[in-house]
């Protein structure tokens, strides 16, 4: 079975400092009810990585990587998933940015939208 891609959008808002920002998230249904799960960037210098990835698109494809951490006797203790987006160019050049859901809340959602 073929899963769709699940894509980041960005929207762009006049921040405080009266200059162009972005916001980040990804939307989705989730029975019946429409979310907007907000994304960012593991630090403050993550968005500039970010505007290098989406280019002038606003859309890039999230990618999803699992996850697993083992103890010393090698059971498992944690398991998870780890985020990013990524985007390719016109000469197949790949750009790529970790990301996290904003809040906990945002991570819940996005585990759901994931199933």
């Amino acid at each position: 079975m073929n899963k769709a891609k699940i894509m980041v959008e960005r929207e762009s808002y006049l921040g405080k400092d009266n200059k162009e920002h972005f916001s980040y998230f990804v939307k989705g249904v989730i029975r019946g009810k429409e979310v907007k799960v907000r994304i960012t960037p593991p630090d403050f210098g993550g968005y500039t990585v970010l505007e290098i990835v989406f280019g002038d698109s606003n859309e890039a494809e999230l990618t999803v990587s699992p996850f697993e951490i083992k103890d010393e006797k090698g059971r498992v203790t944690m398991t998870g998933n780890t985020y990013g987006v990524k985007s390719v160019d016109e000469d197949g050049v790949i750009y790529e940015c970790k990301i996290k859901p904003f809040q906990e809340s945002d991570k819940a959602l996005l585990g759901m939208l994931l199933r």
